[in-house]
């Protein structure tokens, strides 16, 4: 169900679709340490937080600038016409008995504002993503191992600009040998400390 042409020729696997996201533990998770520290940063200088994530945790932690690379499970997305609504619209129909609801504007396929796999990823997301690597003074890759393409590559990009790298991971990532700082340990005590040691400047 996450490869677009099966889900586009399969009705039936677009309804357990929607059975599966409506199930999704995305709908009552709540930000974390984590979360919250990045969000904070933010009254010392300016952050872009670049996301694989969709969602949505670092927006209701109080992060401003985040680029959702892989998109929102919190809208919905026609394949035809590109119309975007909250997604509890689209949830609201299922729950009233749509299996396999269309698109209120021209009848096509939805789906969540997810990016899919035969998907591109949205590219004036993609853009920004790259342009604030270029530009950044320090960044941190938090979170990820660093392999899935072509987030991956904005680590590089931004020690090709100049910029010091920091890699926060519960284990080693791609990116480690080139880092300035590698940190191997949980993210939401480790982001604590350096939100503390910020306040204290």
């Amino acid at each position: 169900m996450f490869d677009l042409d099966a889900y586009r020729a399969d009705a039936q696997l677009r309804s357990d679709a929607w059975r599966m996201r409506m199930a999704s533990e995305i709908r009552t998770s709540r930000p974390n340490a984590g979360h919250g520290s990045i969000a904070a940063w933010e009254g010392k200088r300016r952050v872009t937080v670049a996301t694989q994530n969709i969602d949505g945790l670092q927006q209701r932690a109080g992060s401003s600038e985040v680029l959702e690379l892989h998109g929102s499970y919190w809208e919905s997305m026609c394949l035809d016409c590109d119309d975007r609504r909250p997604i509890s619209e689209v949830f609201a129909r299922v729950e009233s008995g749509d299996p396999d609801p269309t698109c209120e504007d021209c009848g096509g396929i939805l789906k969540t504002g997810t990016v899919a796999f035969g998907q591109a990823l949205p590219i004036q997301t993609w853009t920004a993503a790259q342009e604030a690597a270029m530009a950044c003074d320090i960044a941190f890759a938090i979170g990820s191992t660093l392999t899935v393409q072509p987030a991956a590559s904005l680590a590089t990009l931004a020690v090709q600009g100049g910029s010091p790298l920091v890699v926060i991971n519960g284990d080693p990532t791609h990116a480690d040998a080139g880092a300035d700082v590698v940190i191997h340990d949980r993210i939401g005590p480790t982001l604590t400390l350096i939100t503390q040691a910020l306040a204290d400047r």
